[in-house]
């Protein structure tokens, strides 16, 4: 898909003045020199002393100066209005009126800095007038069918339920520059454009954010984001590089489907959830260095500065479950599902607090909490520089991996880390081993040629809880005699004797490898 290109912006004082036509009447500007590139939106030929009143401000005024020979007065006052009406400049043709710039209309000018261009060779005011006005008319005609080509687009994206990110990089793709959408407190919630110009921005977001909360210019353009009256968000087009009315419809219709997007997104992830997991996603993945990460990180409204990072991986809690955890403990971090079944989780501390205690008493709270299943938090060792976050993330996976099969019969503190998964972290991470997996399927070959009596999950729980009978039966809901006919079924399919402690342990590892190849 080709890039692309944002309309050239409106015509300048400069670029009028450069047009063949404009040229063939020898101009000279005389008087506010310096703000030749005011855009001009449109040009009125005027030859009332009073035509001020008339404007409404970005208009390039042409006159022949008649009804202002002989008075000095008259010539300061109308330069005057056209200030006050915000005129982009004013052309004044010589001739029988004015033979030569008037000293008084240039003076008036420099001290309003509005450009005075006189023409030194008779020209037909109309021909200018004809030339910039159909320039004028083709660039906004340009600019509204942008306008509804961006609306038709993103519109059919939201109804084929195209995710937010890819509406962001259509939005960059036709503004040509970056795109930022925050929430009400300048935290960053998406992002597209380029990378580098994306990170460009992000490094210094704070100061940008506030900046562009309180104006515009430069090419920083922004649209609010609201449902119901109610603002939540807001988009910002950072550098746009067309003009800015043409940026405006731009940032307008995309502000309307992101609300639109937002609206019919029901009870899905949200868009700060969708960030922190995006932002994680990157940091468990390694494919982009953490320090290019950390300007992403600040602006999601994670602290980077002199903290200490400890990374989670939790079991049986959604991220937005931990989110509201998160602040009701008052603990700086983020969440996001990296899968099905697991959700990281990046702690961001103040290096004088407890660490290890706090990270205690965050997985209490999530224990004791009603849940469906059994909440599993896995955490690696803290970290004090972001670029040892991905390892530390991908050691909590591999912790909270490694004893997910069997979380409810085995004795596992509030929070598991890597020297409490002993064997099952070794098997784990030998699992792809051909030789691995040939020792798995050999040793559980009786079971796994035929699955339907259900003995697998039973071998595995009785394994795991140290061949505790009791404790087998209760967490299968079956009695002792029960246990006892698929204990024996399970020794006989499999030609062995589970009293036999090196048997019962090379099934053991068997059934941790076969776990953790089908994981």
């Amino acid at each position: 898909m080709t890039t692309w290109e944002p309309p050239a912006p409106a015509l300048s004082v400069r670029q009028v003045l450069a047009l063949e036509r404009v040229l063939a009447g020898e101009p000279e500007v005389v008087a506010g020199a310096g703000r030749l590139d005011r855009p001009v939106r449109w040009v009125h030929v005027a030859e009332a002393a009073d035509v001020g009143v008339m404007l409404s401000g970005g208009e390039m005024v042409l006159t022949t100066g008649v009804l202002l020979a002989g008075d000095e007065h008259k010539q300061t006052e109308y330069v005057r209005s056209l200030h006050r009406a915000e005129a982009s400049a004013v052309v004044l043709g010589l001739g029988r009126a004015f033979p030569s710039p008037p000293e008084a209309m240039r003076r008036a000018a420099e001290r309003c800095q509005l450009p005075l261009v006189v023409l030194h060779r008779p020209f037909p005011f109309a021909q200018l007038t004809e030339e910039v006005q159909s320039r004028l008319v083709r660039r906004k005609f340009a600019a509204v069918s942008l306008s509804e080509a961006v609306r038709t687009e993103l519109t059919a994206l939201i109804t084929g339920g195209a995710p937010l990110q890819r509406l962001l990089d259509e939005i960059a793709r036709h503004s040509g520059c970056p795109v930022v959408v925050t929430n009400l407190a300048h935290r960053v919630l998406g992002t597209a454009g380029e990378r580098s110009a994306v990170d460009d921005v992000l490094r210094d977001w704070e100061r940008i954010a506030r900046q562009a909360g309180r104006t515009e210019g430069d090419g920083w353009i922004r649209a609010e984001l609201d449902g119901r009256g109610e603002p939540w968000g807001r988009l910002v087009l950072c550098g746009y590089r067309g003009d800015t009315e043409t940026g405006r419809l731009l940032a307008d219709r995309a502000a309307e489907a992101l609300v639109l997007h937002r609206m019919l997104g029901g009870a899905g992830c949200s868009w700060e959830e969708q960030s922190a997991l995006s932002l994680l996603t990157d940091l468990v993945g390694g494919a982009v260095p953490a320090r290019h990460l950390l300007p992403r990180a600040r602006a999601a409204g994670l602290p980077v500065n002199r903290r200490t990072f400890v990374p989670l991986v939790v079991r049986g809690r959604r991220a937005a479950s931990l989110d509201r955890t998160l602040r009701l403990l008052g603990l700086p971090g983020i969440a996001g599902e990296v899968s099905a079944t697991a959700t990281a989780v990046l702690l961001s501390l103040a290096r004088d607090q407890d660490a290890e205690a706090l990270t205690a008493h965050f997985a209490a709270r999530l224990r004791a909490e009603p849940a469906d299943g059994h909440v599993v938090v896995a955490a690696a060792a803290a970290r004090t520089s972001f670029d040892d976050v991905p390892a530390g993330l991908r050691e909590a996976r591999h912790v909270a991996d490694a004893v997910a099969d069997d979380a409810a019969a085995l004795d596992l503190p509030p929070v598991v880390r890597l020297r409490d998964v002993h064997l099952r972290g070794l098997v784990r991470l030998l699992r792809d081993e051909p030789q691995v997996q040939s020792f798995a399927e050999r040793e559980l070959a009786g079971l796994l040629r035929d699955p339907g009596e259900d003995l697998l999950p039973v071998l595995r729980t009785y394994l795991a809880t140290g061949r505790n009978k009791s404790r087998t039966a209760q967490l299968h809901h079956v009695s002792r005699p029960a246990l006892y006919r698929r204990l024996e079924a399970i020794q006989a399919r499999l030609v062995v004797d589970l009293d036999d402690f090196e048997q019962a342990a090379s099934l053991h590892i068997a059934l941790l490898a076969h776990d953790a190849q089908q994981r």
